[in-house]
């Protein structure tokens, strides 16, 4: 069985859905102070992510998929997103997490008894 662009597009909006939850989860966290097992597993994935991202050089594995099938380099082509959005998702959804990620250590660290 052939994977498509369509496959991949859907299994990609997936993730990154399921991803942006877990960002939005752990910033309600951090600010509520509601810390949870979810929490960390919240940022568990996010850093899996990041770590997946770094490995690949900053390139999901999936754009690179993507391209091999025809798609130009650099287009986002691999994702249900409007392209404005899709364009600018690294840079929102990495400083949420930082700072859910700062808040997070200031409690625990600092205001947890």
């Amino acid at each position: 069985m052939k994977i498509t662009v369509a496959q991949i597009k859907l299994i990609h909006t997936i993730i990154f859905w399921i991803l942006s939850l877990c960002v939005l989860y752990s910033l309600f966290s951090a600010v509520s102070g509601k810390i949870t097992s979810w929490t960390w597993v919240a940022v568990g994935l996010v850093l899996i992510e990041s770590v997946v991202l770094m490995v690949s050089g900053w390139t999901c594995p999936l754009t690179l998929l993507v391209e091999r099938l025809g798609h130009e380099k650099g287009s986002v082509a691999d994702i249900f997103l409007p392209l404005w959005f899709a364009n600018r998702i690294f840079p929102i959804c990495g400083t949420i997490f930082s700072c859910s990620l700062v808040i997070l250590l200031i409690r625990v660290l600092f205001l947890t008894e």
